[in-house]
């Protein structure tokens, strides 16, 4: 227990400042944890083969290109670069007309890996150059609610929500959605205040179910590799990947619900 707080604390205080400090720096700590989890994914035994060195180097490449390839407040609604990602398409599937155990099964695994990662964490970048308030509001959701689904479900929970994740309940995921959005709609409403109080309820209620479904693919995800953690980089916390899991889909979803409002 000693060992996991003082990593949150470390983490937090290293993503604290990074994303006071914002713009460079905080695209800068972006890429490096989009680097980490692209590894993580890489390391799974299960999921796909193992890749020749240079293929993993021109699909870190490709990673960073659709990270850094635009951010600015004009692709909200439509995202990284329709170039970065035909230059990934391209790039990734070329190899395998010439190597016998790069497959275009593997090639189009990995297109998805990099666009997956890609899009996720340039809209990290994104969203904190857009209005540093929305993700502080997305990771309140992400917080909240499993603090709140692991209370309520050791409290009271007796019904099994999926096979996939035992220990979690459906009495613990209502407490969940409950408690998240609570709190993440006050913060909303009163400190960001862009949106009709029934848009930011009816928001917030679809991001903490959101955030609850992203833990159990992460989970599903770990259990067809029968691994705990996807890495032991954050001491007792696991990787970089069980850390992000609801937050990534949170983000994802975010990015839908707002071009709807």
């Amino acid at each position: 227990m000693k060992t996991r707080i003082i990593s949150a604390i470390i983490m937090l205080a290293i993503v604290i400042s990074a994303y006071l400090l914002g713009d460079i720096i905080w695209a800068m700590l972006v890429g490096m944890v989009g680097i980490m989890a692209y590894k993580e994914i890489l390391d799974l035994k299960e999921s796909h083969l193992n890749y020749p060195p240079y293929i993993k180097i021109i699909g870190l490449l490709c990673l960073l290109l659709l990270i850094y390839s635009k951010f600015d407040g004009y692709n909200l609604a439509f995202g990284v670069s329709y170039g970065a990602i035909a230059a990934t398409i391209f790039l990734l599937l070329t190899p395998s007309i010439f190597l016998k155990k790069y497959t275009t099964k593997e090639a189009f695994f990995l297109i998805g890996i990099i666009l997956f990662l890609g899009t996720i964490f340039n809209t990290f970048i994104l969203l904190e150059n857009i209005n540093k308030l929305i993700p502080v509001y997305l990771i309140i959701i992400t917080i909240v609610t499993d603090t709140f689904a692991m209370i309520i479900g050791n409290l009271i929970g007796r019904h099994q929500l999926t096979p996939i994740s035992p220990k979690k309940t459906i009495e613990g995921a209502l407490g969940g959605v409950i408690g998240g959005t609570i709190a993440a709609s006050l913060f909303y409403i009163n400190v960001i205040n862009n949106l009709h109080p029934i848009q930011v309820i009816i928001m917030t209620i679809t991001l903490s179910i959101i955030a609850q479904i992203g833990d159990l693919i992460f989970s599903k995800i770990k259990r067809e590799n029968n691994i705990k953690d996807f890495s032991n980089l954050i001491p007792g916390h696991g990787g970089i990947l069980d850390r992000l899991d609801s937050i990534i889909f949170t983000v994802l979803f975010y990015i839908i619900i707002i071009n709807i409002f």
